[in-house]
């Protein structure tokens, strides 16, 4: 492997840790196998910290794909908690709303899901890395502002239902979708159209691309995997 000419490494990224911690983690470890300083590292396609699942890490001169990459389409498989909501619209937050779920049925969602595939507008979370004249959104929050963010456009090709618990009113998804899509702003949208609330409690992307989760290292496996291959040293540090 030459990560100077660059690689593309398949990263399975681990629950409360960001892309860019993940991706720090790895440049660190493949500098320190090559005895250099830094390697040039990025990723494509951000997942939230409490998401798990396909990161695409690439190194040197493949950095230039990252673009491509991120338009591809997206697997995602998640559990919403019905008749809730947190400001995140994940676990990050604690609720901050209650809502009915007596009229929530199996067959109401059946009906409503529909409505979120094809071309949708979708206003992105505000506590998101969206940039608001220049600065995150999520940081702008963090700090008490208020912040207002317009709707985009996006494609949802596939949405399904994977499971129920009318008990615990939980609700398992699989979503394929184009960029840009946020699957917690998702969550917030079915609460709404349910005639009820929503948030995230489990996201894992399990495809990017052609990119499965069962394709990736994990993070705590990649020190072994790094040890296994046979990796071009340059003189040039």
């Amino acid at each position: 492997m030459d990560f100077i000419d660059g690689e593309i490494i398949y990263l399975n990224k681990p629950y409360g840790m960001s892309s860019f911690g993940a991706l720090a983690r790895v440049r660190f470890l493949i500098s320190q196998k090559m005895g250099v300083k830094r390697v040039k590292t990025g990723h494509a396609g951000t997942l939230d910290p409490l998401a798990t699942g396909v990161l695409i890490l690439c190194t040197g001169k493949k950095t230039k794909e990252i673009e491509r990459l991120q338009y591809h389409s997206k697997e995602y498989t998640a559990m919403l908690q019905l008749g809730a909501t947190t400001a995140s619209y994940d676990m990050e937050h604690e609720e901050n709303a209650k809502f009915p779920t007596e009229h929530i049925t199996r067959e109401l969602i059946e009906q409503t899901l529909p409505r979120f595939i094809g071309e949708i507008q979708q206003v992105p979370p505000a506590y998101s890395a969206c940039k608001v004249d220049g600065h995150r959104a999520y940081k702008l929050m963090r700090k008490g502002n208020e912040v207002e963010l317009k709707p985009k456009t996006l494609q949802i090709d596939e949405l399904e239902i994977t499971s129920f618990d009318p008990e615990k009113m939980l609700l398992g998804i699989r979503v394929v979708c184009g960029k840009g899509t946020y699957i917690r702003a998702l969550a917030r949208d079915i609460g709404e159209a349910l005639g009820s609330g929503a948030y995230l409690t489990a996201l894992c992307r399990t495809r990017l691309g052609d990119v499965r989760i069962e394709d990736c290292v994990t993070l705590d496996d990649f020190p072994a995997w790094l040890e296994e291959q046979s990796i071009e040293v340059r003189a040039d540090k």
